[in-house]
């Protein structure tokens, strides 16, 4: 964005044509889309009303509070982080660099706990989420299941922050709680009588595909929450072993898997004495997402 001609302006149309091809020319996540919400963001607004705004030439201030959002675009920050937030079934989350930023294929998990609930109107059912991070899905199974209570645990103080003003910023704090944990070893109090579901997005990605992701997930987001090891299935096989441990008698797990996963991740767990009771997806995913097991 260096200097206009004497003849031209920066006007709101204008940013955003060179702002998308930019970001095609480096490789941006997003696109035309991350070039709107970041010229919303500087100039205060909502991103429809850049739509009337065409030909209106921002402030100097504005301007260059755009050209560094842009900047930082370009060098690959994930636009979430940028922005500060994401929206996750159709709630809006807080993100920061100390948790990952959810997906869309994660919506499977939470839509399957959300169904298993329901189907249980008459009791209140006890939910761990474990690897809550911003705590998206501990928050959207209870705000959509009323008759649930939720842990969310991380192994991460910086992720539980950020998980906890997601519960605030929903008005859930009396329904989800947060505990510093690894994995399933939780503390005694919290366990309680155990849980009907265990429910978790595990780091998933083995050591070797690391190298290979997009520079805005290799460089910026938090490799705790995405790699757990040289297999990528480290963590299935702890869940696998310690989970029965935290279950209520007819409680059952999901986890969600990578796309290629599958058939590993059912194989730890059978061979581990679970019962695999079938599997889910985003109706745009090809892929099978999210895994169910009960214990016998």
């Amino acid at each position: 964005m260096s200097a206009a001609p004497q003849q031209e302006t920066w006007t709101v149309g204008r940013l955003l044509t060179w702002t998308t091809q930019f970001f095609a020319a480096k490789g941006v996540e997003g696109g035309r889309l991350a070039a709107e919400l970041l010229l919303a963001r500087a100039l205060g607004c909502r991103k429809i009303e850049l739509y009337t705004r065409y030909e209106t030439e921002p402030t100097p201030e504005q301007r260059e509070a755009f050209r560094e959002l842009v900047r930082l675009a370009g060098q690959h920050t994930p636009i979430a982080y940028l922005l500060g937030a994401r929206e996750f079934f159709s709630l809006e989350f807080k993100v920061t660099p100390a948790v990952l930023i959810p997906r869309p294929e994660t919506e499977a998990l939470v839509q399957r706990a959300i169904d298993l609930c329901r189907a249980a109107p008459d009791r209140t059912l006890r939910v761990l989420d474990i690897g809550t991070g911003s705590g998206c899905i501990a928050v959207a199974i209870a705000r959509y299941a009323a008759n649930c209570e939720v842990v969310g645990s991380d192994i991460s103080p910086e992720a539980l922050a950020v998980a906890r003003e997601n519960i605030e910023r929903h008005n859930l704090a009396g329904r989800v709680q947060t505990v510093e944990a690894d994995a399933c070893a939780l503390p005694e109090e919290v366990r309680g009588d155990g849980f009907d579901l265990i429910v978790s997005n595990p780091p998933y990605i083995p050591e070797a595909v690391w190298a290979t992701l997009a520079p805005h997930v290799r460089d910026h987001e938090p490799k705790l929450a995405l790699s757990p090891g040289v297999e990528g299935l480290e963590m299935y096989r702890r869940l696998a072993a310690d989970a029965p441990a935290l279950l209520a008698p007819g409680g059952r797990v999901l986890v969600e898997i990578g796309h290629d996963q599958f058939d590993s991740v059912r194989e730890i767990f059978t061979a581990a004495g679970w019962t695999f009771c079938g599997s889910h997806r985003e109706k745009t995913d090809p892929y099978e997402r999210v895994l169910e097991f009960s214990r016998p």
